[in-house]
C-alpha cells in the first residue's frame, strides 16, 4: 500500500515540519498489523513528495491477530496486504496524527493555510464505482485522475480491475486532505478490519467535521463508512442534522418575546407577498420551517423545497404532515434533493427563491458556484436571503470573542462584508439589491440578521 502527498510551491520542504516526519532520516514504524514507512523521494525548492508506505504480512493476518476473519479460505487469498484500505487509514492516524490535527508548533501558519497538494493512493479500491470518485472528492475541492488496468492482462476478458491508483489534486489544507483520504478510503473498500460500533460515530462526526454535513454524497460516505448499520447511520444523520439546524432560540437575548427565527420567517414571507411573488422555491429548505408558513398562505401558488441531505427531506416530511395536508394545500408543495451548488435546471422557473440563513454553511471557495446556479442559471425574479450580522455577535454573553453563533458556519459576514458582496453579485448578474434588518437593533452592531432583497433588472 502507497500514499504519496506533494507539496508544490515556495519552500516545499517545510512538508516535513507538517507531517512532523524529518525528510533528511526515513523512519519505520510497528504497526498491530505490520510496518509502516516514511520517507521523501523528492525534495527540492519548490516540490516535495512524502510517502507512506504500508507492508502487511498476510499470513500475520491469518493467525488471529487484527483483521483476520473466522476459518476459511479467505484469511488466506485475498486482497488485504496489497489494497489501500482501513489499513491505510489506520497507518495514517498512527503515523500523522498530528498533522491530521492541523497542529504544527513550528510551522502553524502554513499548517492553517491551504496548500498546493496532491495525493496519489496507489490500488484505491473502487469497484466499477469510477464516477463515483468525482462525485465524492470534486464536491471537497479537488481535481480527480484514475488510472486504470486491466484485471489480468493474460485474460483481457475479465475486464478492468476493481482498483485504480487516485491522484486528487487541490489547494486545501494538509490536514484537511489528511482527513479526506483517512475517511473516504473505507468508505470505497467497504471492507473495516475492525468492529464498527459506536466508536466510529465519534471518529467520523471528528474527521468529517466542516466538511461532511454539506457535501452531496454524504449519505453514500456514512453508510459505507458505517458498514450499512442503520441504527449508526441514523444517529451520525441526527447529529449532522442537528449541527446545521438553524440558530438556537436559546441564543436569542432573554428580552426578546418573539424568537429570531420566527421574525425571520415573518419578514420574509411578508416580502415575498410585497413583491408579489407567487410560485417560491426554498434553496436549503432544512426541515421545512418556512415551507411549513409558506404553504398555507392563500398568495403562494407553488411552493418547493429543496436540500442536499436526503434524510433532511424525510424529516421535512414529517414535520409538514404531508400525508393528511388537505389538498388544496398538498397539490402545491414540492420536495426534491439537490445542492445549491450544482446546477439543476428544477431550480429554474419559479417567481422567487428564498435562501434563508443557508450561505454561512458554505466554505467560501463554494460560493461562486453557489452564486452562477442561483444568479446565472436559476435566475428567479426575486432572490430573498438572509444571513447573519457577525457585529452583533457581541450582544450574545454565551458566545466567545470571534466565536461563531453556529458550529458549522464557515463565516459571520459584518454588514460591509455582506454588502460588498450583494453589490458585486447584483452588478454581474443583472439584479438590484436593497437591504434590510431583522431582530432587535443595538447602536452600535444593528441588527442580529440581515436580509438582501434581490429583484432581477428587466
Amino acid at each position: 500500500m502507497l500514499l504519496t502527498i506533494t507539496y508544490t510551491g515556495e519552500d516545499s520542504i517545510d512538508l516535513g515540519y507538517l507531517l512532523h516526519k524529518n525528510p533528511a532520516r526515513p523512519q519505520e514504524f510497528e504497526l498491530n498489523y505490520g510496518k509502516a514507512y516514511v520517507f521523501y523521494p523528492e525534495i527540492t525548492d519548490s516540490r516535495t513528495t512524502a510517502t507512506l508506505l504500508l507492508s502487511m504480512d498476510p499470513i500475520d493476518l491469518a493467525r488471529g491477530k487484527v483483521g483476520s476473519s473466522v476459518g476459511g479460505l479467505f484469511d488466506y487469498v485475498n486482497d488485504r496486504p496489497y489494497v489501500s484500505s482501513s489499513f491505510m487509514s489506520t497507518a495514517i492516524s498512527r503515523v500523522f496524527g498530528t498533522a491530521m490535527g492541523g497542529r504544527c508548533e513550528k510551522k502553524q501558519e502554513l499548517a492553517d493555510s491551504a496548500l498546493n497538494l496532491e495525493a496519489t493512493i496507489t490500488m484505491f479500491p473502487c469497484r466499477g464505482e469510477t464516477s463515483m470518485l468525482n462525485e465524492v472528492f470534486e464536491p471537497l475541492g479537488y481535481g480527480v485522475e484514475y488510472e486504470t488496468f486491466p484485471a489480468d492482462e493474460k485474460f483481457p476478458e475479465w475486464g478492468e480491475s476493481s482498483y485504480v491508483n487516485l491522484t486528487i489534486k487541490g489547494v486545501v489544507r494538509l490536514c484537511d486532505l489528511l482527513k479526506h483520504v483517512f475517511v473516504l478510503l473505507p468508505v470505497f473498500d467497504g471492507q473495516k478490519h475492525y468492529w464498527v460500533d459506536k466508536a466510529e460515530v465519534e471518529k467520523l462526526l471528528n474527521q468529517g467535521e466542516g466538511w461532511l454535513a454539506e457535501h452531496p454524497r454524504k449519505e453514500f460516505i456514512i453508510g459505507r463508512y458505517l458498514k450499512r448499520k442503520r441504527s449508526l447511520v441514523n444517529l451520525v444523520m441526527s447529529r449532522l442534522s442537528d449541527e446545521t439546524e438553524e440558530e438556537s432560540d436559546d441564543i436569542e437575548p432573554t428580552s426578546q418575546k418573539v424568537s429570531l427565527n420566527e421574525r425571520r420567517y415573518l419578514t420574509v414571507i411578508e416580502k415575498l407577498k410585497e413583491v408579489g411573488a407567487h410560485t417560491i422555491i426554498d434553496i436549503g429548505c432544512g426541515d421545512g420551517n418556512l415551507l411549513s408558513r409558506l404553504v398555507r398562505e392563500q398568495a403562494f401558488t407553488k411552493v418547493t423545497g429543496v436540500d442536499v441531505s436526503f434524510y433532511t427531506l424525510e424529516r421535512a416530511k414529517e414535520k409538514l404532515n404531508i400525508d393528511y395536508m388537505p389538498g388544496t394545500v398538498k397539490n402545491k408543495l414540492e420536495l426534491f434533493q439537490g445542492s445549491l451548488t450544482y446546477r439543476d435546471k428544477r431550480f429554474a422557473g419559479y417567481d422567487a427563491a428564498c435562501v434563508i440563513e443557508v450561505i454561512e454553511h458554505l466554505d467560501i471557495n463554494r460560493l461562486t458556484a453557489f452564486e452562477r446556479v442561483l444568479f446565472e442559471f436559476a435566475r428567479p425574479r426575486i432572490v430573498v436571503l438572509t444571513t447573519p450580522n457577525g457585529e452583533y455577535n457581541v450582544n450574545y454573553q454565551n458566545l466567545n470573542t470571534d466565536e461563531l453563533r453556529h458550529g458549522d458556519h464557515r463565516f459571520e459576514w459584518s454588514r460591509q462584508e455582506f454588502q460588498d458582496w450583494a453589490n458585486r453579485i447584483s452588478e454581474k448578474y443583472g439584479y438590484a439589491v436593497s437591504f434590510e434588518n431583522i431582530g432587535d437593533i443595538d447602536e452600535n452592531s444593528n441588527s442580529p440578521t440581515q436580509m438582501g432583497v434581490f429583484n432581477l433588472c428587466e
